[in-house]
């Protein structure tokens, strides 16, 4: 016979278990769907900043009769951009005017060739946001994967060509897949969206198109203007 004071030992029942692990269900399956949202939306936002560079291009030269990055102004000068005033008065590259941006793939993420030029232009001009006086690699915009904002000859494709080219990088496999779909036919190598495998947390230049995508790799994204 047990004393009256004699404390039981307990643990959990059966149903106490089950509903432990249901409320460990619940919150994995949150954060897996939290994880699904965070994805869709930089997804999104890869989308966005793809047709909006696309928008703000189209809309210089539209506004200009000249390439944002080209444009000398009236007098083929950097003092010629200068004189239009406001946020020009910023601005500290000018292009040749030979109807060509002026940058190469390994210049696309360096703000190098007219690559800065083209960057400050379009800040000038009000066309996407940002200070015209930026100089370097600040002076281009940055993406939702922590990447650049890149601009000049794209990925290689399969066909060997490389077009003028808005691109993204540090873009994982599975975003850039995904982009690849909205814009085109979901293969790297070709069509208006091409990808390059890149180095996992670098800035990878535009180089030869990959064959597929795989979710374990990053890849740099490009899609012509």
């Amino acid at each position: 016979m047990k004393h009256p004071l004699q404390t039981r030992a307990s643990g959990f029942t059966l149903v106490e278990i089950a509903i432990v692990l249901v409320i460990i269900g619940l919150l994995l399956g949150g954060v897996l769907k939290g994880q699904e949202l965070i994805d869709s939306a930089r997804i999104k936002s890869g989308l966005n900043d793809i047709n909006s560079l696309g928008v703000a291009y189209n809309a210089y030269v539209d506004r200009f009769h000249s390439l944002p990055g080209d444009d000398g102004g009236a007098a083929g000068s950097l003092a010629s951009l200068q004189s239009r005033g406001g946020s020009w008065a910023g601005v500290t590259e000018s292009g040749n005017n030979d109807g060509v941006i002026g940058v190469t793939q390994a210049q696309v993420f360096t703000a190098g060739g007219e690559a800065l030029a083209f960057w400050q232009a379009l800040k000038a001009g009000g066309f996407i946001a940002g200070n015209p006086a930026d100089t370097g690699v600040a002076a281009l915009p940055r993406n939702a994967f922590n990447g650049l904002i890149g601009v000049g000859p794209g990925v290689t494709s399969a066909a060997g060509a490389a077009a003028l080219s808005v691109c993204l990088s540090q873009v994982p496999g599975k975003a850039a897949r995904a982009i690849d779909t909205q814009f085109d036919d979901g293969l790297p190598d070709r069509g208006s969206v091409l990808a390059t495998q890149a180095t996992a947390g670098a800035n990878t230049a535009p180089g030869t198109a990959a064959t597929s995508y795989s979710d374990d790799n990053q890849y740099t994204v490009c899609r012509s203007l």
